[in-house]
């Protein structure tokens, strides 16, 4: 279970993080990420947006648990007061385990690696 003192839980702040923060994509999930500049000492909050798209309220739930499982593991490597919002997808639903993680674990190395300075992009 993800600690309650990272549990993002204020609409502002999901839909401020998701219009400006870095967006990342797979097939199960979207994740975006508004990391301020300084990081100052607040914890990380991570929010979930799991839609009727993804199945019933039994579904939703079932996939809410495995993602707050999933960031539980990687909430320390967020960078200080930043935003996390991971969105699930339809196939979330029906992906298994490992395939969550890999697609979580691929998406967070991207939107929280730097800008290249060389490419200007990330």
């Amino acid at each position: 279970m993800l600690p309650a003192r990272h549990r993002l839980t204020d609409g502002e702040s999901f839909r401020r993080t998701v219009r400006a923060g870095r967006r990342a994509g797979s097939g199960t999930l979207v994740v975006h990420l508004s990391a301020p500049e300084g990081g100052q000492a607040a914890p990380a909050l991570i929010g979930f947006v799991v839609s009727k798209g993804v199945g019933n309220a039994v579904v939703r739930n079932r996939v809410k648990r495995r993602l707050r499982h999933l960031c539980r593991e990687h909430v320390s490597e967020l960078p200080g007061s930043a935003t996390l919002v991971v969105r699930a997808l339809p196939r979330a639903a029906t992906a298994s385990a490992a395939e969550l993680r890999a697609d979580l674990v691929r998406c967070l190395q991207r939107v929280t690696r730097e800008t290249d300075p060389v490419a200007g992009r990330a």
